[in-house]
This record gives structure tokens, sequence and C-alpha cells, in this order.
């Protein structure tokens, strides 16, 4: 099993604003579980603990092998929704290992 996972920051979380784009970003790639075959499992949400070491949002995404998570990479949806998030986010990090 391969698990990808992303974390993000966003410029103000904490307001309605930065709140909204939370949940826009968490919509979005729930949508993904329904039309991207190699997506095994997704949990996605915002941090419930603030801090200078935590991060607003995170993603966790299993997958079958690096072959599945090339295809979701590649899948016109993800592309979208990876377009939305980067319009909104102000970091990014990310690490995929082997359970």
């Amino acid at each position: 099993m391969l698990k990808h996972v992303v974390s993000w920051k966003i410029a103000d979380a904490a307001s309605p604003e930065g709140r909204k784009q939370i949940a826009s970003i968490v919509a979005g790639l729930e949508s993904l579980v329904d039309v991207v075959p190699s997506i095994r499992a997704l949990s996605v949400g915002p941090s419930v603990v603030t801090g200078p070491n935590h991060w607003d949002l995170g993603l966790v995404v299993d997958f079958d092998d690096e072959a599945g998570l090339e295809a979701y990479q590649v899948h016109p949806e993800h592309q979208r929704v990876a377009g939305h998030i980067r319009s909104l986010v102000s970091e990014q990090a990310a690490v995929d290992f082997l359970a």
C-alpha cells in the first residue's frame, strides 16, 4: 500500500474566508473518490490543533502502488482540483511512503 500525504497552509485559515477555502478544498478532494479508479481510500480535513508547527489542512490517500499514484496525479479531475488548491494555498508539503 502506498500512502500519499499532503499538508497545506492557508494564508488566514482561521478567518471566515479561510474556512470557506478549506471547505472548498475538502469538497474537491473528496469528489475524486468517485472518479479516480486508483484511489483505495482518501481522508482529508482541517487541522484540529493550531500552532506554529501545525499545517492547516491534511490529506492521506491510499493507492495499491506507485502506478496508482501516478494515474491519480495525471487524472484530469485531479488536475482540475489541484489547480484550484494551488490558487488558494500559501505552502504545500508532501510525502509518499509504503505501509
